[in-house]
């Protein structure tokens, strides 16, 4: 969940090294430093807090090797001997992951002599290095020896003070890519880092270590054999990441949904039929063997499978579960090779989600579709079949977009499940390619009742509390609402199906407990309306995010706010928008830090 950067060029670095940090920050935002070789010597910058101090600190530092990285705390509270890089002899390392086998190794260089400083993991890699290169001077060789001990994930670089102009890195488990240009090369965990230097990225693979130089580039597996890897064009512009005339990197994000929703549906755009083609090219043949439906994700990704589940049973008449991926592969469940499994992730290297997906591929359950936001990362490589959200890159950590084009893809997918198992009318498949494609036009319209939604978060956020109520295929839009305030305006906030009110919740509620209900116009929407008068008769105020002719009258502490239309199946994708945004403005109320929340790391990358 840390983030890394590294250079060997031609030029002053230290620049590209800050930029390219601010670019990460949303990874991990503890504290921060980076290590240059200057006057042949490793000169070390660290800093607690944000990259603005690392910043201000590394003014006056210049170099053309160097190594940087933002830190979200694992190993050891957040604090500047803990911060990366850490330091032995001549070398310095930065490192994304975790070493699950540090206290053996730290241990062992104990007894050899050396002395740590931190309570990190990290440091046991550096001494590992550091004693390597006693009996193995070249650097390149002594990481991939040092490698070989290491047992966890991990994303690493290096740099010796003695072998000026060289960075070596290595991957296992933790996301790391390349960055080639004319006037260096570079390396970072993600490519917005690389974007202000250069385009064509290089994604290492698991058990790849790379020597770069201003001029070259070296790419071999831990054995030694040399192997190659493509250079890919990244289809991001360095302003997809910049922030613009907005407050906020969520703020943005929010407001980018009608876009990003055009171009995740651009592939249905222009078409009068849904084809299985648009998951890979084997899609039809191996959905048409699918009899269930198994989805493995984790937070908002779990809530857009939650919602997926009611698409696909109801429409699509597939068997479906979802588990949440953290949970699924320590308890024992029974294989079906005949079962689809999707994995859904933003960054496509949520540790327990790829962790999942292996276990359910070893147990031989190898019919895979990965529903992800990044072309190349490992979840992607590791499904048989894929869809790319085509999101953008999301930069606040409380996920908006994200959600949003992944419920898009999961409805696809219950189209193309209902047309291979022919439940799908030519009739439907017109009506619902009509509203996908509408889709974008509809959002856009909720997003212009954010000024209403300002009014009512000035209302509760002096709250302590708050319930989210919704029924159906809204319950999950519910939780979703639910986890964007707590994330990031720190309001303690749960979700419940309405129903389940009189079953225990009920008891919370009393003038001090706002209740947010998500109330489409459909076939529960009398027996909502039931469960709010509940709320209603024990003194609640509640907050009803209503349809355009819901029936739902407002009075005394009642509260509705009605959305332009009613969308049908795909009313989870208009409803969580007002949520979204309920979540910024209370947290602009509160003085809360909107993008980076306290705690929280964008792609946890660890276990």
């Amino acid at each position: 969940m840390c983030g890394i950067v590294a250079a060997a060029a031609g030029n002053n670095i230290v620049p590209v090294l800050v930029e390219g940090l601010k670019k990460l920050e949303y990874r991990g935002y503890d504290s921060a430093g980076l290590a240059v070789i200057s006057g042949g010597s490793i000169e070390r910058v660290r800093s607690v807090g944000r990259v603005a101090e690392l910043e201000a600190a590394s003014a006056a530092t210049t170099a053309v090797t160097g190594i940087a990285h933002t830190r979200w705390a694992t190993h050891g509270v957040p604090s500047e001997r803990n911060a990366h890089p850490h330091v032995s002899g001549s070398i310095a390392v930065v490192h994304n992951g975790i070493i699950e086998n540090y206290e053996i190794l730290r241990n062992e260089l104990t007894a050899q002599g050396y002395v740590f400083t931190s309570d990190t993991d990290t440091e046991s890699i550096a001494h590992l290095i550091e004693a390597t290169l006693k009996g193995e001077p070249d650097l390149f060789a002594a990481v991939r020896t040092a490698c070989r001990r290491l047992v966890g994930a991990y994303a690493i670089a290096v740099i010796d003070h003695r072998q000026p102009g060289k960075v070596v890195v290595a991957r296992e488990g933790s996301p790391l890519l390349l960055g080639v240009s004319d006037n260096g090369n570079y390396a970072a965990s993600d490519a917005s880092a690389l974007l202000q230097v250069t385009r064509n990225m290089v994604y290492l693979e698991n058990g790849d270590i790379a020597e770069l130089t201003a001029t070259s580039v070296r790419i071999t597996r831990l054995d030694g054999t040399p192997v190659e890897r493509p250079i890919h064009v990244s289809q991001l512009s360095a302003a997809a990441v910049e922030l613009g005339n907005y407050r906020h990197y969520m703020q943005k994000e929010i407001f980018e949904q009608p876009e990003a929703l055009a171009n995740t549906l651009e592939i249905v755009g222009g078409s009068k039929s849904i084809q299985p083609g648009i998951f890979g090219a084997e899609a039809g043949q191996l959905l048409a063997d699918v009899d269930s439906i198994l989805i493995l994700a984790c937070g908002t990704s779990s809530h857009s499978g939650y919602t997926a589940r009611y698409w696909l049973e109801a429409i699509a008449g597939v068997p479906c579960n979802v588990e949440i991926a953290s949970e699924y592969r320590y308890r024992t469940s029974v294989p079906n090779p005949k079962q689809l499994i999707v994995a859904i992730s933003q960054s496509g290297e949520t540790a327990d989600t790829l962790a999942a997906l292996r276990h359910a591929k070893s147990l031989g359950q190898t019919k895979t579709l990965a529903i992800c936001n990044v072309p190349e990362s490992a979840i992607v490589r590791e499904c048989a079949l894929r869809f790319i959200t085509r999101a953008g890159p999301e930069i606040g950590v409380a996920s908006t977009k994200a959600f949003t084009t992944q419920l898009a893809a999961l409805f696809l997918l219950t189209l193309v499940m209902a047309k291979v198992r022919q439940r799908l009318s030519a009739q439907d498949e017109s009506a619902y390619i009509d509203q996908l494609r509408h889709l974008p036009v509809a959002v856009n319209k909720v997003l212009g009742l954010e000024s209403e939604i300002e009014t009512w978060a000035k209302r509760f956020a002096d709250k302590h509390h708050a319930l989210f109520l919704g029924r159906g295929r809204h319950y999950p839009i519910a939780l979703e609402g639910a986890l964007k305030l707590k994330e990031i305006s720190y309001i303690h906030a749960e979700a419940y199906p309405a129903g389940e009110l009189k079953h225990g919740p009920l008891a919370l509620v009393d003038a001090e407990m706002p209740v947010i209900s998500v109330a489409p116009n459909d076939q529960l929407l009398d027996k909502l309306k039931s469960n709010l008068r509940e709320v209603q008769a024990r003194g609640g105020e509640l907050y009803v995010f209503a349809d355009k002719d819901s029936e739902i009258p407002e009075s005394e502490g009642v509260h509705i706010l009605r959305l332009p239309e009613h969308y049908g199946e795909l009313s989870p994708i208009l409803h969580v928008i007002p949520l979204q945004l309920l979540s910024y403005h209370a947290a602009l109320v509160k003085g809360t830090d909107v993008d980076k929340p306290r705690n929280l790391a964008k792609s946890v990358t660890v276990e």
